[in-house]
């Protein structure tokens, strides 16, 4: 029972990180299902991606600021805001993933763990 609790947690809070990316019109929504994968480091990889620096940051902001509001849980640790090529916010079940776009073609996520049950989601 408690497995199924924390598997509807994470579903829940990469919905609401797809909400937080929606609202500030990031691109190529995709969320990775990694649960079925052997060693995967969390059950869902959240990825999209933005033409600037600036979209990318403010993309985060919405995505923390959704999370937030919904469930008062802030990131374990993230990275990239510096920068704003690639910002990784890590709630530990659910990873979510932004990237500038030519950052996201280099690195190919989606390739890496082609293994994963792939959702597209349409930017809103």
């Amino acid at each position: 029972m408690v497995k199924n609790k924390a598997l509807k947690e994470s579903a829940y809070l990469s919905e609401l990180a797809i909400h937080g990316i929606q609202e500030k019109k990031g691109n190529d929504i995709v969320r990775l299902d990694l649960r079925n994968i052997f060693s995967s480091v969390s059950d869902y990889f959240v990825i999209c991606h933005a033409d600037s620096g600036t979209q990318v940051k403010a993309i985060a902001d919405s995505v923390e600021e959704e999370i937030y509001k919904a469930t008062k849980q802030e990131p374990w640790r993230k990275e990239g805001h510096e920068f704003a090529e690639w910002i990784l916010l890590d709630y530990v079940d659910v990873v979510v993933h932004i990237f500038r776009t030519d950052k996201r073609e280099f690195y190919g996520m989606e390739d890496l763990w082609g293994d994963a049950e792939i959702k597209n989601y349409k930017s809103a």
